[in-house]
């Protein structure tokens, strides 16, 4: 089986390189184990055509053909196609590779390679979005911050002039009691020499002129 398995594969990919054609070769073992062959990278596409043209054909010649036929033709072909994309699964873990050809593990390479540059590729993105995102809010949080503390500014400016202003009143009322006691006190004062001035006149006393003068002279 070995043997003859790999003069089938290496007659797949002498049809494909000399006549240009698209081949896909799926093969179960006795023991059911799937070794495949596909000139595309992706067998997938082979497989798509190959459902599309058939069903097209089944269409055409099979139109009376019971519906059972067709459930269970439809069941193997999407069995087969499972088994497909589950061993294909297996060789991108790093599995089941020992019965791939030298264009096989090539073809694997250059999807894992293509696959790695994609993954990378969005990693770099997701990582410069985060970036830039962090970047805006640090920037907002700046600018909050010096909003903030220029408010604070203007309230400690506020306070002060209220600080100052109040002073200025306390000041002002300690100093106008002060005034108006020396103000009534010389006038008091003037008023009473004047009086006892004025009843020694009328007494008869006779006094100096310069006893006479005004007190605040």
């Amino acid at each position: 089986f070995s043997k003859r398995r790999s003069g089938l594969l290496k007659k797949a990919q002498e049809i494909s390189v000399l006549c240009d054609a698209e081949v896909a070769l799926i093969i179960f073992s006795t023991k059911g184990k799937l070794f495949e062959y596909s000139s595309d990278p992706c067998m997938e596409k082979i497989l798509e055509r190959y459902e599309r043209c058939s069903y097209m054909e089944r269409q055409l010649v099979t139109s009376g053909q019971s519906p059972n036929e067709n459930w269970v033709l439809e069941h193997a072909k999407l069995k087969a196609r499972m088994e497909v994309l589950q061993r294909n699964q297996r060789n991108f873990m790093g599995e089941d590779l020992d019965g791939l050809g030298l264009k096989e593990l090539q073809s694997l390479e250059q999807q894992l390679d293509s696959a790695l540059k994609q993954i990378r590729s969005r990693k770099n993105q997701v990582m410069y979005e985060s970036i830039s995102e962090l970047q805006k809010k640090d920037k907002a949080l700046q600018e909050h911050n010096n909003l903030l503390a220029e408010k604070i500014k203007e309230k400690e400016k506020e306070l002060a002039q209220e600080e100052l202003q109040n002073s200025v009143e306390v000041t002002r009322n300690e100093t106008q009691p002060l005034e108006s006691m020396n103000t009534t006190g010389s006038g008091s004062l003037q008023a009473n020499c004047n009086e006892e001035i004025a009843a020694q006149t009328r007494g008869g006393a006779i006094l100096p002129s310069w006893m006479i003068r005004p007190i605040n002279e």
